[in-house]
């Protein structure tokens, strides 16, 4: 009947922060997603970027917070808004977060040097019969 479920790919805009209110530990991590069109009038691109608050509890959490700038990633979870008073203000302030459920690193393996791989080649060479 209901369904708050938002996936997102982008890339950390820092490394991940672990933090704790109320003796209740969790990581906040900074994605950007970036869209682009194509604006009729000049006919250059014209690109925008957008940042995204995620918060992630529990063991994922653990994982979370190995994170760091630049990390290629995917998102997934809940779409969840807060209200807190600003501290200088006092006016109340809402913010929108996603409180993930899973994280998939999309960044790519490392090239390994040229003496790993030529130790390999050497391994998976077949024995003439």
């Amino acid at each position: 009947m209901y369904q708050n479920r938002i996936t997102l790919i982008g890339f950390l805009g820092g490394d991940a922060e672990v933090r704790t209110v109320n003796n209740a530990t969790f990581t906040a991590l900074s994605l950007a997603t970036k869209s682009s069109y194509k604006d009729k009038k000049t006919g250059k691109y014209v690109s925008h970027t957008e940042w995204h608050r995620a918060i992630v509890w529990g063991k994922l959490a653990e994982y979370a917070k190995t994170l760091t700038k630049g990390a290629h990633l995917q998102l997934e979870g809940e779409l969840r808004s807060r209200e807190y008073a600003d501290k200088k203000t006092g006016a109340k302030q809402r913010i929108w977060e996603i409180r993930v459920d899973s994280i998939l690193k999309l960044d790519r393996v490392e090239k390994a040097d040229a003496e790993e791989i030529s130790n390999e080649a050497e391994l998976t060479e077949e024995v003439p019969a």
